[in-house]
């Protein structure tokens, strides 16, 4: 298998990784910190971020499909820091798993709602009083597109990928975090109209 390359992940890792330090470093020391990345993909954010933040143990997950381009990413790299992925999938159960923070990007737009509602309930359930989950990707405001590229994205998903996919509106999201104990307490904007959305366990 050829070693899977997303253009995306090489366009945004360093902004992510800028804003994740920043973030870690707050209220806690960064060599304690175990964190949980949601939809590791092709691995190339597990790998960028782990030598960034050489002292956050970064563990990565996805769908068992993706482990094998993953794995290629995580052996090349030899970073004692990245663990072996867990299998996970948002819609079942999932593995036992210790954590003070979860990250994931790109992922909320492309599954429906009831998934995002589940993988919310899941992190809930897993996170530490004052945990963040860090969320990467477009998120729209008042119903609205932020931009045509992302009106463009969210057809695409709901096409090709998912009709119950799409991007999410900010005022569902939040809604869904209150139900499931977290709350919003940051809203980063990011290249390429993305934004970074920072909720913390209460």
């Amino acid at each position: 298998m050829v070693k899977p390359i997303s253009e995306a992940c090489l366009r945004n890792q360093k902004p992510i990784s800028d804003a994740l330090k920043s973030l870690l470093s707050k209220g806690q020391q960064t060599n304690s910190i175990k964190l949980l990345e949601i939809g590791s993909g092709t691995g190339q954010h597990a790998v960028f971020c782990a030598q960034e933040l050489p002292d956050v143990t970064w563990q990565p997950s996805d769908l068992l499909n993706n482990h094998e381009g993953m794995l290629q990413w995580i052996n090349e790299a030899q970073l004692n820091n990245v663990l072996s992925p867990l299998v996970l999938d948002v819609d079942q159960n999932w593995p036992e798993i210790i954590t003070d923070h979860v990250f994931t990007a790109n992922t909320v737009h492309y599954i429906s709602d009831k998934s995002v509602r589940n993988m919310f309930t899941k992190v809930s359930g897993i996170l530490p009083h004052g945990g963040l989950f860090i969320i990467y990707g477009p998120v729209n405001e008042n119903g609205q597109f932020t931009s045509e590229g992302n009106a463009s994205l969210d057809e695409w998903l709901k096409t090709c990928v998912n009709p119950l996919a799409g991007i999410k509106d900010l005022v569902e999201i939040e809604q869904v975090a209150k139900d499931c104990d977290l709350v919003l307490i940051d809203n980063l904007a990011m290249p390429a109209n993305n934004r970074l959305l920072v909720l913390q366990k209460n």
